[in-house]
Order: structure tokens, then sequence, then C-alpha cells
């Protein structure tokens, strides 16, 4: 699965909270931006973000004079980020969820922005949908589960272990869906094998 950090934006342009509307509507011109994070005041102090949208919905709705309106007054502050190491699906879940389109990368600093565009553009979610490639992973990983147990024995741990990855997968795979499993793939196993039941009993 790609990562933020393989698709983010990592040339990222910042702007002091105590720029004015105008300054930062200059910068989004000049460098063809659609939003510019703001920067912290010192180490204890959260990013925040300043979007197109802000200064068209707080400052020009209201005819406010941009060169008096400061830009730590419409951004917003913390705004929520982005792990470098999160996987690019569930960024584009976190946006859906909170109903953003950007967000800065960071880890212990500034590292890039990330943007529904970027998702669209630059991840694989269409040659390589995360449900398939789900699917995939637990058609082998049940393949495999099959081949312990026939080779170690059902009642093994072994096999059980075996069956704990699958399950593992599949919650994934139900969680990613938002869709509860009816029968787990161990479930249908013991179904033709009722003894494997005897090896999920694990000593405590």
């Amino acid at each position: 699965m790609l990562k933020a950090s393989d698709i983010m934006t990592a040339d990222v342009v910042t702007i002091r909270g105590s720029a004015t509307v105008a300054d930062a509507v200059k910068l989004m011109k000049e460098k063809n931006l659609r939003a510019l994070i703001v920067e912290p005041r010192d180490s204890r102090d959260a990013y925040g973000i300043l979007s197109e949208t802000d200064i068209v919905y707080q400052v020009a709705a209201y005819g406010k004079d941009p060169k008096k309106v400061r830009v730590y007054e419409i951004m917003t502050k913390p705004c929520i980020t982005v792990r470098p190491d999160l996987g690019v699906e569930y960024v584009a879940r976190l946006f859906a969820n909170t109903k953003i389109r950007r967000a800065p990368v960071i880890q212990e600093k500034l590292l890039g922005i990330i943007s529904t565009s970027d998702i669209l553009r630059k991840s694989n979610f269409v040659e390589e949908p995360q449900e398939v490639v789900m699917e995939n992973a637990i058609q082998k990983a049940i393949a495999e589960a099959r081949a312990v147990c026939a080779e170690k024995g059902v009642t093994s741990k072994e096999c059980a272990a075996a069956w704990d990855v699958v399950e593992e997968l599949q919650a994934e795979a139900a969680h990613q869906r938002a869709k509860p499993i009816e029968k787990t793939a161990f479930e249908e196993y013991i179904e033709e094998n009722p003894e494997a039941a005897e090896a999920r009993v694990y000593d405590v």
C-alpha cells in the first residue's frame, strides 16, 4: 500500500499567522496554491492551515479588507495532520470522515502536504484497489493455512496460528468495507474439520 510520503507534495509553502490575508492571497496566486500551512509560533505550538475557501467565505463574502484581516483570524488551528507512514487509503478515509481536502504531513517536523488531488492523481487505487489486494491476500493466506493444517494436523498450534493470520486479514477487510463478516474462513474450515476448533483453545 502506498503511504502518504509516497504521494505528498514535499515543497510546502508556509505563512505566519500574523501575516495579512492580502499577503496570503498574493502568495497563493504567485505559487498557484489552494492552501497555505501556517507556521507554529514555537516548538510547543501547533500547525495551522489557511485555505482559499477560508478566505472566500470569511473575508470576500463579507467585503472585509484583506489588508486588515490577519491569517490567524480565519485559519484552522490546530489542523488535522497526517503521518508520513499512513496508508493512502486511510488518508482518504480520514479526509472523507472529517470533510477536509488537504493536510500537512508531519513527523516531528513539517515534511509535506497531501491533498485529495494527490490521492486522485498519484496513488494506485485504480490499478490496485485495496479491496482486490486484500482479497488476494486473504485467499493466499487461506491456501497457506489449509496446507499447514494438512501437514501439521488440524489440531496443531501451527494450524491455529495460520488461521489467526487469515482471521486478522478478514477482520481488516471487514473494517475497510464497514461490513461485518457473515462467516469467517476458519468457521467454514471447522464445518469440514470440527476437531480443528480444539486447537483454538489457548492456555492462559
